[in-house]
């Protein structure tokens, strides 16, 4: 049986988040603090994967455009393409120690899609896995997404899952670099507002499920 510590931090600048998951990675491997559970929600910001830091062409935004929408960009250390994380989305970062019987890495991505799975089922939507992608997809448009790191089996990074996020954010980027699908919310899909903590307890609920 796992201990998943779970820590609700509210809105966390990217830089500050992957400060933060830095140190608690280092933690972790060192025994020095148990497996985490981190849900919070970003400012603005397009992050680009280690696939992408160097090539910026699914950004379709000038620079001009990003920054009079406050928009920064990072570089960051996680698998995948180009992502759009900010408000109305809720990001969550297991910092967890796969050792010693979760040691697969496509094990691991697959259990967070079912996590993503399980909270839109749980306001009554049938998300799915696209066969050769990564998220919870909801016909062809993208509920929530997926990039992780794995150091020494302790992960960071995580996933993203579109709550009330305004949709047209995403055409500043191609998102995952993926050209021939969309990108959806659970607002969009259900017609109605929904709160974010509602999601952040359905959150905590499925990843309980899976990961114990």
């Amino acid at each position: 049986m796992r201990n998943i510590e779970v820590r609700r931090l509210g809105v966390v600048g990217y830089g500050d988040a992957l400060e933060l998951q830095k140190q608690l990675v280092e933690q972790r491997k060192a025994g020095e603090i148990g497996d985490q559970l981190l849900l919070l929600e970003h400012p603005p910001v397009i992050t680009l994967g280690v696939k992408t830091r160097n090539d910026r062409s699914h950004i379709v935004a000038t620079a001009e455009q990003l920054a009079a929408a406050g928009v920064e960009v990072f570089e960051t250390g996680r698998g995948g393409d180009v992502t759009y994380h900010g408000p109305g989305q809720l990001v969550g970062y297991p910092i967890i120690d796969l050792k010693p019987d979760r040691c697969d890495v496509h094990r691991y991505v697959r259990d967070l899609e079912q996590v993503m799975i399980r909270m839109a089922a749980s306001f009554g939507v049938e998300a799915t896995r696209i066969d050769g992608l990564t998220g919870a997809w909801v016909g062809d448009e993208k509920l929530a997404a997926i990039g992780v790191r794995i150091a020494r089996w302790v992960t960071s990074h995580g996933f993203a899952f579109n709550v009330n996020t305004p949709l047209e954010r995403f055409n500043l980027i191609v998102p995952c670099g993926i050209t021939d699908k969309g990108v959806t919310s659970l607002e969009k899909l259900l017609g109605r507002p929904v709160q974010l903590g509602e999601v952040e307890e359905s959150a905590i609920t499925a990843f309980m499920e899976v990961f114990i």
